[in-house]
């Protein structure tokens, strides 16, 4: 039950028919139908069922989804230890470093495995099978149907097939539009929620080069953190117990430590969150002026507030490392892609598909009956900017910026309760279940800097947007408070409860109605619900135009076509890409060559400063040349290296395979000059940056001295 038709994307922009080999997330289960052939000729050694087997141990089985998609790992030993980003597992290194053991500075090696850091709240899922159901779930629309009744009608399809799917079993099931909502797929998982932190290198190697190299190449940071998975003694998933045993999986990676050359074939398998490679014009220029636009703006001012209270002790960063790192990573990805966006004309080349497609439209009469007025659709959607603006301002300058409203919307269930006059054990259990929330978030949490921040988003959400969607406390800081922001935001955290841990406690321990909605913090809170509720409802019929026209538009593209292939967006599914190893030209007159070495990071050393500080241990086994077994031919130790792969946020901590299914290295970034990639596929410029696996062993052994962790894996030399 896989899809009838195959997929390809038509070139750059639907323009072109002929798909270079570097582009396309595939669905592993369509191999053999679709890519194999490719993949052989440019030198891959395995076949499709090698990759995906479902009755049988495959590649697919040795990916892993990371909270149900967030990063990607892979596992590399039978006792359950996998491999992912440092940046993916940075809020967990972060949650267990304090003053007295900073492992977030001085990294983690766990020497036997009663030294492993469970991790609440962490989670990982294995793909047990894929299944197209769209026939099931489309069985009961018609085209009589409005957009809200398809959609009502699909969500009760999808709904029961997942329960159908569930009933009996342990499995988790997730059934996934694609192509625009035009086919739906299934896809079923194994979920254990017993993860152990097991290995991290310190700062100066996990996030060298920080900020300024984020996106960049030439790259040399050591990308890299080991966890490992427990289950209970039958195999199965289980909650953490200390009778858990190491996972023993389907199938683990085996490492090379032979390397690779430019040109060597190359392909990545991970979770790839999401692309958008079928937008219109006005789609990215919504992307440009909006969403992107938005989140420059409203970071900006949060990243530096931040980055001025983590400058004034080891514990302010500590507290807030995680934070800044989640926040600055998309800030300067907006306004990469921005720039590709201008610097690639793709507004005006997506006009021009646009229009060829209305050529292709009006050609038929039956075309221009269900497809004449698609373009128009999309384009009066996108027109009404200030609802749209409004919900992202909201999201940025509200319900992720200032911690303070998010804390006290968890507490809207709680007010239920007691308006509704809920019996005391209700009540209790609620409050205990916001307890248990709280020991965390006041640990990494600073008033001061939260106030700060209240003050200095709310002021640039009240400039930037309408009145009609300002909050109702909104009156009282130009009344009140004649415009003084940070005299407002002052008041607000001084009169409030819910920036002290002891006072949320003892509210909690007696929790009383009248106190909580008299709480300035849960007024404001509920104000910039109810803007947010008027502003989305404002977006609806925006929305299902949007939805209807991208259907529609990409339902005529697979007609207008028939006899290619599409591929489709990235949605976090499982996904494989392939291509090969090899640098680049960002611009004239300049080459990036596909690796580099440790004595480029050498070279970046900026003494004391925290993005490129060396430890003086590093140092000296460069200049011993203590690389032991992990030097390349040359004896140079390779640190990163490039592949023109096709890849997204989500396929970070993603296994780089070699042509036999070896890891050879670990996704961990794209590059700047192509940071439009989401949008559309740059092949000259787009590339994927890597750390080389001989470089993350050599850190483990030789570095770290956890040798007992390099001798759980296969290693093939």
């Amino acid at each position: 039950m896989i899809f009838r038709r195959t997929f390809l994307m038509l070139g750059v922009l639907f323009a072109t028919l002929s798909l270079h080999a570097d582009e396309g997330m595939w669905l592993p289960s369509l191999l053999n139908k679709i890519n194999m052939e490719k993949m052989h000729q440019m030198g891959a050694k395995l076949s499709a069922d090698d990759i995906y087997d479902i009755n049988n141990s495959s590649l697919k089985d040795a990916i892993i989804a990371l909270n149900g998609g967030s990063c990607t790992g892979e596992m590399v030993s039978n006792e359950g230890l996998f491999l992912t980003n440092h940046h993916c597992g940075y809020g967990q290194i972060q949650q267990h470093s304090s003053e007295e053991m900073n492992i977030l500075r001085d990294g983690f090696w766990a020497q036997n495995k009663e030294d492993e850091i469970y991790n609440p709240g962490m989670s990982v899922w294995f793909l047990v099978n894929v299944e197209d159901v769209t026939t099931q779930v489309l069985a009961n629309v018609s085209d009589d149907f409005s957009e809200t009744e398809r959609n009502d009608s699909i969500r009760t399809a999808i709904n029961a097939i997942v329960e159908q799917t569930k009933e009996g079993n342990h499995y988790e099931a997730q059934v996934k539009p694609i192509f625009n909502n035009n086919q739906y797929l299934l896809f079923t998982y194994e979920i254990f929620k017993d993860i152990r932190l097991v290995g991290a290198p310190p700062h100066f190697i996990g996030k060298f080069g920080g900020d300024t190299d984020n996106w960049m190449w030439p790259r040399h940071t050591g990308d890299f953190a080991m966890f490992r998975v427990y289950s209970a003694p039958d195999g199965s998933p289980a909650d953490y117990s200390e009778e858990n045993i190491p996972l023993k999986p389907r199938h683990f990676l085996p490492i090379s430590l032979n390397g690779f050359e430019d040109g060597d074939f190359a392909m990545i398998m991970g979770y790839p969150g999401s692309t958008n490679r079928y937008l219109t014009s006005g789609g990215i220029e919504f992307s440009r002026d909006i969403v992107n636009s938005t989140r420059v703006r409203v970071r900006e001012p949060k990243l530096e507030i931040i980055r001025d209270y983590m400058a004034t002790s080891d514990l302010a960063t500590i507290k807030y490392a995680s934070k800044h790192a989640r926040s600055s990573n998309y800030h300067k990805y907006s306004i990469g892609q921005n720039r590709g966006i201008e610097n690639l004309n793709l507004v005006e080349k997506k006009k021009n598909i646009e229009s060829e497609f209305t050529q292709w439209v009006k050609a038929e009469n039956s075309r221009k009956e269900k497809y004449g007025n698609v373009l128009s659709m999309i384009d009066e959607a996108y027109a009404n900017v200030e609802d749209d603006k409004a919900i992202y301002y909201i999201s940025e300058a509200f319900l992720r910026g200032p911690e303070i409203f998010m804390m006290a919307q968890r507490f809207e269930t709680l007010a239920s309760l007691l308006r509704n006059g809920a019996n005391d054990d209700e009540i209790e259990n609620q409050a205990q279940q916001l307890k248990e929330r709280l020991d965390d978030y006041f640990k990494d949490y600073d008033s001061e800097t939260d106030q700060k921040i209240t003050a200095a988003l709310t002021e640039i959400y009240v400039n930037d947007i309408d009145e009609k969607y300002h909050p109702a406390f909104v009156s009282s800081i130009k009344r009140k408070h004649k415009g003084n922001y940070e005299d407002w935001a002052a008041r607000l955290f001084r009169r409030s409860f819910f920036n002290s841990k002891d006072e949320v406690f003892a509210f909690l321990d007696n929790p009383k109605l009248r106190k909580l909605e008299r709480d300035p913090v849960f007024i404001a809170s509920s104000d910039i619900s109810k803007v947010s509720r008027a502003a989305r409802s404002d977006y609806e019929p925006d929305k299902l135009k949007l939805d209807e026209g991208y259907r529609l538009l990409m339902s005529g593209l697979l007609e207008m076509y028939p006899d290619s292939s599409f591929y489709p967006d990235a949605n976090s599914t499982m996904r494989l890409t392939y291509g090969k190893v090899g640098g680049y030209e960002p611009r004239d007159a300049v080459y990036y060559d596909y690796y580099t070495t440790l004595s480029g990071y050498i070279e970046k050393e900026i003494p004391d400063d925290r993005e490129f500080h060396v430890w003086p241990e590093l140092k000296e086994l460069y200049f011993d040349k203590e690389f032991g077994r992990y030097a390349n031919p040359n004896g140079d130790l390779v640190t990163c290296f490039l592949t023109n792969n096709d890849i997204t946020g989500g396929n970070s901590g993603s296994p780089v395979i070699n042509a036999d299914g070896h890891l050879i290295g670990i996704a961990f970034d794209g590059n700047w000059e192509a940071m439009s990639g989401d949008i559309v596929f740059e092949h000259e410029l787009q590339r994927c940056i890597n750390v080389d696996i001989r470089y993350v062993l050599w850190v483990i052994d030789v570095f770290a001295g956890a040798t007992h962790l390099v001798d759980e894996m296969t290693i093939i030399e």
